[in-house]
């Protein structure tokens, strides 16, 4: 069923109710005639990353070749600028801009993605674009739970059989275990990293912390230079150092179990990943496949490409977080800094820190981490099936290796 209150060229499909699932993220799947794939096409189960590498790449990921032992399978990696900037894009735009060159070109029939409520700005909800001018409209970043598979039954009822994806790796792992059972003409997934998500509710409560005006905020980003930045509606920005954030003052279960065990925060079965982390005030393109390299050369002349940096040393920051995840993991409360020291060191973070390429792979890190000791305190049972062995080598070197019968 198709709810057609927006025009032809942007629908908001009608999706049926979740299934009851445990560790979910919503990802729509169970939403589908497919509810029955879950098992073998839920991230949170038994994902099999060098078996779906090789299916969507050709190989799965070389430990030992430059960055993919944090970043996975890749052809090139860039920081990259649409030149010039996008009016409004939460970067320069150039996520939106690939799916809707993609629409320009006739490359597909349909771009999948996530969109704002009509009521609720920051709540996702899956649409169909079929007019590259409505691309403008899904711009920019939402936070909760997005049902995004949900939307592949009615694209396909729509008689749509060439379709672009932007998704996140929970969405994308999923995609891919069920794509050849599609019987599409092409499919382009473009993808975003992800860490950290929760529902929309509860984002709505942390702006409420950041802000005494949360509802005129109209984009937030985490950026690599350690801060968050805030714009409202009236035009003001602001800009929150990463220490002088609350979450510690946040609820234990702010953040689901599944993101907190998330095994792919790079997103490594996309065509393209577009991110940040090591974009250093731009964006950071990682060419997966070939398919990749097509969507990215189509806006070849729009976009201006250089080699990622990289500064700092990201062991200390590591061990640290390690330190604070093993308290938090055991219910024990947070070592906070003082007051009188966070404005020192917010103000070096960004001089001394890891920064671009070193900041990604701590971030890599810091997931690795985070995984195994959530899952070894939460889920035990889970660690055999759902720790790939790249995820140990990751988290190695910070003394965090399988214990008997999680491997």
């Amino acid at each position: 069923m198709l709810d057609h209150s927006h025009d032809a060229g942007f629908v908001v499909p009608s999706v049926a109710p979740a299934a009851e699932r445990n560790m979910c993220t919503d990802c729509g799947l169970s939403r589908t005639a497919r509810a029955g794939s879950c098992g073998v096409a839920c991230q949170f189960i038994q994902p099999d990353y060098p078996a779906a590498e090789t299916r969507i790449h050709g190989r799965a990921r070389d430990i030992t070749r430059g960055d993919e032992r944090f970043f996975g399978p890749y052809r090139a990696m860039y920081r990259a600028a649409l030149t010039p900037p996008a009016p409004g894009a939460q970067w320069t735009g150039i996520t939106t801009r690939l799916a809707q060159k993609l629409l320009e070109d006739g490359a597909v029939d349909a771009v999948l993605c996530m969109g704002p409520d009509a009521q609720d700005r920051w709540r996702p909800r899956p649409v169909i674009v079929t007019d590259p001018a409505r691309m403008a409209d899904v711009r920019g970043m939402r936070m909760g739970y997005a049902p995004l598979l949900a939307a592949l039954e009615p694209a396909q009822a729509a008689g749509h059989k060439r379709i672009a994806v932007i998704g996140i790796p929970c969405q994308v792992y999923a995609l891919r275990a069920i794509e050849a059972e599609l019987g599409l003409e092409r499919l382009y997934v473009i993808g975003t990293p992800c860490s950290d998500n929760t529902t929309t509710e509860n984002f709505h409560g942390f702006l409420s912390r950041l802000t005494d005006a949360p509802d005129t905020v109209s984009y937030l980003e985490f950026r690599a230079d350690y801060h968050v930045e805030m714009r409202f509606d009236d035009g003001t920005v602001r800009e929150v150092p990463f220490l002088k954030l609350p979450l510690s003052d946040l609820p234990r279960d702010f953040f689901p179990l599944t993101c907190r065990t998330c095994v792919d925060y790079t997103n490594a079965l996309a065509d393209i990943t577009v991110g940040y982390m090591a974009g250093t005030g731009a964006q950071w393109l990682i060419v997966r496949n070939a398919r990749g390299a097509e969507i990215l050369d189509r806006i070849k002349d729009e976009v201006t490409l250089s080699d990622p940096g990289s500064a700092g040393k990201r062991a200390g920051s590591v061990k640290g977080f390690a330190a604070n995840t093993a308290r938090a993991a055991g219910g024990l409360p947070l070592r906070k800094m003082p007051d009188w020291a966070r404005g020192i060191v917010a103000w070096l973070m960004p001089k001394i820190g890891p920064r671009g390429l070193e900041f990604a792979r701590a971030r890599v890190e810091m997931k690795a981490v985070e995984t195994i000791l959530h899952l070894r305190r939460e889920k035990p049972k889970r660690m055999r099936t759902m720790v790939p062995d790249h995820v140990w080598k990751l988290a190695e070197p910070y003394d965090l290796t399988p214990q008997d019968g999680e491997r």
